[in-house]
């Protein structure tokens, strides 16, 4: 199947989980609860992940679902959906309106598509490999500046957990043009629209990486690891325009040791 022969299921899905979003968020009668690891999760998280879910069996039968609240599916496809029901769910249960949902296909080990979207914002964004990146009709391209020292850079939270700042986040801070602190999805689809150079995200799952990268990648852009890994389950993602890739790496690496 031609990569964006899947964007028609993650769009249908992707409108469906809009409307269960924008009824919950900022509603008195949103439940929330702690999970596991003191994340939060909200009934609309888990209403959207069982609606992709069945949306999915029925749409495609056999195709793998991989969710951030019902773990994995792997079905007989060969394929799967991987959904991030909310990504920014801490936004969202605070009335913030940055938060999203990410959906992307993972087939043979590659993600070939996705979407993000922000439905608080009025924005989507998708992406099928091969087939370039796009916000509604409007082709994304990342910037085109390759100098670190004239770079916008986007980050996630600096302190939460009493871990402190990422290492080596603030030699990079050093070293480009301006700083700003987006956080999820949202600095990352900036990157793709060439609004900064440079996102950077400690701590991630697949769900919070899959669409994410292949909207990046089409857009011009890379997607890796913090240890350049470009992977999925690298657990962490910095997302670039390329040509200041390796810089940033750099800089993160260099802080790295300076801990070790």
């Amino acid at each position: 199947m031609r990569p964006d022969r899947w964007l028609p299921l993650l769009h249908e899905i992707a409108d469906r989980a809009d409307e269960l979003a924008l009824r919950g968020f900022r509603s008195p009668r949103l439940r929330v609860e702690e999970k596991p690891d003191h994340s939060p999760v909200s009934d609309v998280d888990k209403a959207i992940e069982e609606m992709a879910r069945a949306l999915a069996r029925e749409r495609h039968p056999g195709l793998g679902v991989f969710g951030e609240e019902q773990g994995d599916d792997p079905g007989t496809a060969g394929a799967r959906l991987i959904v991030d029901p909310i990504d920014g769910t801490v936004s969202f249960v605070r009335g913030i309106p940055v938060f999203g949902t990410l959906l992307a296909i993972e087939a043979e080990g590659e993600v070939v598509a996705g979407v993000a979207s922000a439905p608080a914002l009025g924005a989507r964004w998708h992406a099928a490999r091969g087939s370039g990146a796009f916000s509604g009709t409007r082709r994304l391209r990342v910037s085109e500046v390759g100098d670190l020292h004239q770079a916008m850079l986007f980050h996630c939270d600096l302190g939460s957990g009493g871990e402190g700042p990422p290492p080596g986040i603030m030699r990079l801070m050093r070293h480009v043009n301006r700083t700003r602190g987006l956080g999820d999805f949202y600095q990352h689809v900036l990157v793709a629209e060439g609004a900064g150079e440079i996102a950077i995200d400690r701590v991630v799952h697949p769900w919070d990486i899959a669409a994410l990268q292949v909207i990046v990648e089409e857009a011009g852009g890379r997607a890796t690891g913090f240890d350049g890994e470009r992977s999925i389950y690298a657990g962490s993602l910095v997302s670039s325009n390329g040509l200041v890739h390796d810089a940033a790496l750099h800089a993160l690496g260099e802080g790295e040791e300076a801990r070790g």
